[in-house]
């Protein structure tokens, strides 16, 4: 009992830290997962390309930070860089080594969703005079989206999860002071359970979230 006490004691003081970590973790998983999804969507964009260095270049950007190991891209980025001069903030090397990932595997997500489109719509609309960029704004774009909904939810729940390494480069989100408070007072079990549940309670808003919009813009004679 006195273990449990002490443990609230201290949550109850280090609260305001806490809440601040928790928004820096909700603040970066919420811009990678747009940046991602944007920049995921130039991505996909240019692999239809029939530019053929363009679609080599695409390939390779993909094969790379898909087989790249997160916390090793951030690494490379915050404990690397400098030694070539370049010195950049926690957040800054989040944002980039996250946004650059993550498009990565958007577009793969994307790349999927278009293959099992009906060729033949995006020939009919050629035949009608549809310019390429008229095309995938007003047909396949919002489509795959549609039908992606399910992976890049994953994205963002994995985005939120991914989040906890950003400690290792100095970024304080919300895991770095559960590791804090656990510091205090070595009541770790307590300290890893009450960050284990706030991440749960978190994905299961993302996945309530994703369930609406899949009903909302369900596409008719897909499931």
């Amino acid at each position: 009992m006195n273990g449990w006490l002490a443990f609230q004691g201290d949550l109850i003081e280090q609260m305001p830290l806490i809440l601040a970590g928790l928004m820096q973790t909700l603040t970066l998983t919420v811009i990678v997962s747009i940046s991602g999804l944007l920049l995921g969507i130039a991505v996909f964009y240019g692999s239809l390309s029939h530019n053929t260095l363009l679609s080599r270049f695409i390939r390779g950007y993909t094969a790379f930070f898909i087989g790249m190991p997160l916390i090793v891209l951030l690494f490379l980025m915050y404990y690397g860089l400098p030694q070539w001069g370049v010195k950049l903030s926690p957040f800054s090397v989040a944002i980039i080594g996250f946004t650059l990932n993550v498009a990565a595997y958007n577009s793969a997500y994307l790349t999927s969703a278009y293959n099992g489109l009906d060729h033949a719509e995006l020939e009919a609309a050629r035949a009608q005079g549809f310019s390429s960029q008229q095309i995938f704004k007003l047909i396949t774009l919002p489509q795959v989206l549609r039908l992606s909904v399910p992976a890049l939810t994953n994205q963002v729940i994995g985005n939120l999860k991914d989040s906890s390494v950003a400690f290792l480069i100095q970024y304080t989100e919300f895991f770095a002071r559960a590791q804090e408070l656990a510091a205090t007072n070595f009541q770790f079990f307590k300290a890893y359970m009450l960050a284990a549940l706030v991440y749960l309670a978190l994905v299961s808003l993302i996945v309530l979230a994703a369930r609406w919009l899949e009903r909302r813009y369900a596409i008719v004679g897909f499931n």
